[in-house]
């Protein structure tokens, strides 16, 4: 579907929503609601998938978004608002001032929407200030997929920010939250009964080409256990565990590395990665398309995380999770997170404890002895219910019931 233009373009449906006999139903009203979708930057994949979710459910959707890199026109109507870059918070702020300007001549479409979603704390500010300036009457729906770490504590600096929250979340009809731990250890805490709260986990959007859950349970071959670390690329604690043991084991273990590596974080990524024995780099992959192969090639997957240690990293819910149960990966993760209590909940993985890296090595020396413990892994994965690993189309729905009535 071409992007929208700064012209504007006509109220026109998702092409890749399911098809229907009927009108679907949401409330009282005939018509599918009209979603304006602010996010971070189009071409990020949660950002897709959640955009998969709005249209496999049969809503209308119009994205709002800047853009990261060279833009490539999504498969959805888009008002472009320029290029912003990682961590540049000062510039995302001139792009919260400058957007109703940006945005007046698409003012029309953006008044037709019912609900206006808004992914993050910084889409949240420029969804917020939007609507009051151009008197927008679609009902407000913060999502919420990490609490960043300049949000929590007690210095002055979280107590400002969490007073801007507390502004925006009075406005809001909805929140959602990718973890049962955001809500109990940020909202629930700091903002008791300011705004309703609903979970929406990281899972797989029905209806993607992500093709069939593998069979038989079986390891993928008989060489090195290979451990695979995907998606989101930020914590260093977690390059330097996984490329010691590597090292440490000498062969009998690969590490495989798929994803966006955070260039403040590794500004020399590649190099590190070359240097280091036994660990291997095969750059960005396409999701959901790639999903199925890259679990096939390794045997666990990496869930554990250091990137705001304390506080983000403890509460949150990868999407690895759901990827590699889905196909039939075990995860490893760190006891006393929530990651952790997932997969001890589902039989799901495997959790090691503090001082990660000898916990880490004697599970790893365990399972190259006996790999029979990743098979049974694998197979009480396949064992769970599909809809532990995949959103369906009602889901979405019941949740934008919520607020588009």
């Amino acid at each position: 579907m071409p992007e929208v233009s700064r012209q504007g373009t006509p109220r026109s449906r998702c092409t890749n929503a399911p098809i229907c006999e009927r009108p679907i139903m949401i409330g009282e009203t005939a018509q599918p609601p009209h979603i304006a979708f602010f996010g971070h930057n189009p071409g990020d994949a949660a950002v897709k998938r959640r955009m998969s979710a709005f249209c496999r459910a049969g809503f209308e959707v119009t994205g709002v978004m800047p853009h990261r890199g060279p833009l490539e026109p999504p498969d959805w109507p888009h008002i472009d608002l320029g290029e912003t870059r990682d961590n540049d918070y000062a510039g995302r702020l001139k792009l919260i001032r400058r957007s109703a300007r940006l945005l007046a001549p698409h003012i029309d479409r953006l008044r037709s929407a019912d609900v206006i979603y808004a992914r993050n704390l910084d889409m949240l500010m420029l969804a917020y200030r939007l609507r009051r300036q151009l008197r927008l009457g679609g009902a407000l729906v913060y999502e919420c997929l990490d609490i960043h770490h300049r949000l929590t504590g007690d210095g002055m600096a979280a107590r400002l920010l969490r007073g801007i929250e507390r502004r925006l979340l009075r406005e809001c009809a909805l929140v959602v939250v990718s973890s049962p731990r955001f809500e109990s250890e940020h909202f629930a805490r700091y903002f008791p009964g300011l705004a309703p709260v609903a979970l929406l986990e990281n899972r797989l959007v029905e209806g993607d080409a992500f093709g069939p859950r593998p069979d038989p349970a079986q390891r993928p071959g008989d060489g090195p256990l290979r451990i695979g670390w995907f998606g989101n690329l930020r914590c260093r604690r977690s390059f330097d565990v996984l490329s010691a043991l590597a090292a440490r084991c000498d062969g009998r273990v690969q590490i495989v590395l798929r994803g966006y590596p955070a260039r403040s974080v590794f500004p020399e990524f590649e190099a590190e990665v070359s240097a280091a024995p036994h660990m291997e780099w095969h750059g960005r992959y396409a999701a959901p398309l790639d999903l199925s192969w890259i679990y096939a090639d390794v045997d666990l997957v990496w869930a554990a995380d250091w990137y705001e240690e304390g506080a983000n990293s403890l509460w949150l819910l990868p999407n690895r999770i759901y990827e590699g149960g889905y196909f039939a990966t075990p995860a490893i993760a760190v006891r006393g997170t929530e990651t952790a209590r997932w997969l001890v909940d589902r039989s799901a993985g495997f959790v090691i404890d503090e001082p990660v890296s000898a916990s880490l090595e004697r599970l790893i020396s365990r399972l190259l002895k006996d790999p029979a413990e990743i098979v049974e892994a694998r197979q009480t994965l396949l064992g769970l219910p599909r809809e532990t690993f995949v959103e369906s189309p009602e889901i979405m729905r019941a949740l934008i019931d919520r607020v588009a009535r």
